[in-house]
């Protein structure tokens, strides 16, 4: 009884990844850019947007924004650390239609909003609005399972579970 009182909390080792945008879930090799169809920065899932909202995947903390807003990392509470990068290219943008609501430091809850953007400059700009989510961390991570294709609602639909080792 007093292990439980007293004893260390259970550290979470698996995480459910929510859809971090509302839109159409792909698979990561479809993405038309080497770098995130080849994983060459980790697995994870992408998602091609119907609406210009980012809401946190998970509860954890914000560990990377970056300066021109197109990109945000977060720190899950398991550990698994997870990139959204907003479209394709728009690092060109210079933050140009992009507003973040939250900044490194930031402790989020899974639904909290991260960045609104404006998806038809996006369109008209960049190369893609399509968003990957990636875990950068895998050598952290003992299993990703991905478990949607298609319609996905940001906040609510579980696009990916992350379990560390």
């Amino acid at each position: 009884m007093f292990k439980k009182l007293f004893g260390k909390k259970e550290a979470v080792k698996a995480i459910e990844v929510k859809a971090a945008l509302t839109g159409t879930a792909v698979n990561l090799e479809d993405v038309p850019d080497p770098v995130f169809a080849e994983r060459m920065m980790g697995d994870g899932i992408a998602i091609e947007p119907a609406e210009g909202v980012v809401v946190s995947p998970v509860n954890g903390e914000v560990v990377q924004v970056f300066p021109t807003k197109h990109a945000i990392g977060i720190r899950a509470e398991n550990g698994a650390e997870i990139l959204i990068h907003i479209g394709l290219e728009t690092v060109s943008m210079k933050g140009e239609g992009f507003e973040t609501h939250i900044s490194e430091g930031s402790k989020v809850s899974e639904g909290d909003k991260l960045v609104t953007f404006d998806l038809a400059l996006v369109k008209e700009k960049a190369k893609s609005t399509i968003t990957p989510i990636i875990v950068t961390n895998g050598d952290q991570v003992a299993s990703l399972e991905k478990s949607v294709e298609g319609p996905v609602a940001r906040g609510t639909s579980t696009i990916m579970t992350v379990t560390a080792k």
